[in-house]
């Protein structure tokens, strides 16, 4: 998804380089203008005879040509999900794909823990909730099956760690999703990840008050190449929005520095952490 999404961003520059419209290169390659438009915002997979043509429309020298025709073929490539078809549904493939090329993860979660941040129990307790709001053709699989797939993606995650850091509010570890002892082990479970290297974890407590974005959780994923900008992803149940915007972008990152700032300290998380396991 992000090779595909580099490749979008290129061919949409090239054809604004070579000054001509959606609807000029439609013409000229004998298709439809929102053909272009759905290639250039990495809605559609794009074979490598159209980036071939698209590229000799655009004027592009036979030796600058290669690395945009690997990267149309690299853009083609299954991802380890799509072993899991029946479970992923496309919003999720494509989170999914952003999320395993990913160098650096910002999670900040208000009423539950975030998903790579998830026991087994828990996740089971999270997925049948949600089973329980969606029509049956939005989970066409048991919750074993989804699963699978989430330690799946959870030791892929993990085996090659992006850094990632998570901002929680107080009431993700305070509710009882699944009872005491689920909690039990979830919060244990984050003790846990807080002492690794790749993983920072803060706390906002209760009687922190109000704070920026309070009621918005979302994900920046930030990628290695510089080619490839932030992108933030804000979930909602029947979908995800995707921001890619520079400037909508750039306005989570401040909201995120600022959630931060509110939190406690990464010790001072730990000792909140300890507190809730005490009480459960």
């Amino acid at each position: 998804m992000v090779r595909r999404r580099r490749l979008a961003a290129e061919l949409r520059r090239l054809r604004e380089a070579a000054q001509l419209t959606c609807e000029d290169v439609a013409a000229r390659l004998g298709c439809s203008a929102s053909k272009i438009s759905r290639i250039e915002t990495g809605r559609v997979l794009v074979s490598a005879r159209d980036v071939r043509d698209l590229l000799g429309i655009y004027g592009v020298p036979a030796d600058q040509r290669e690395g945009l025709m690997q990267l149309a073929r690299e853009s083609r490539q299954k991802g380890w999900w799509q072993a899991y078809g029946d479970s992923v549904q496309a919003h999720l493939a494509t989170y999914l794909g952003m999320e395993s090329a990913a160098s650096q993860i910002r999670h900040y979660s208000v009423t539950r823990i975030p998903v790579l941040l998830q026991t087994r129990d828990y996740a089971r307790e999270v997925i049948t909730a949600g089973r329980a709001g969606s029509s049956d053709n939005s989970y066409p699989t048991t919750p074993d099956r989804s699963l699978e797939l989430l330690t799946q993606r959870q030791q892929l995650a993990w085996s090659s760690p992006p850094t990632a850091w998570a901002v929680l509010d107080e009431a993700a570890l305070r509710r009882q999703v699944g009872g005491r002892e689920v909690m039990r082990e979830q919060v244990g479970h984050l003790i846990e990840l807080s002492a690794t290297k790749t993983m920072f974890l803060q706390c906002i407590p209760f009687g922190s008050g109000a704070y920026a974005a309070m009621d918005l959780p979302f994900v920046v994923l930030s990628f290695p190449d510089p080619a490839d900008t932030d992108v933030v992803c804000v979930g909602y149940p029947t979908g995800v929005l995707w921001i890619e915007d520079m400037a909508e972008v750039h306005r989570f990152d401040i909201f995120f520095h600022h959630l931060q700032a509110a939190a406690l300290s990464l010790d001072d998380s730990l000792a909140l952490m300890t507190s809730v396991l005490k009480d459960l």
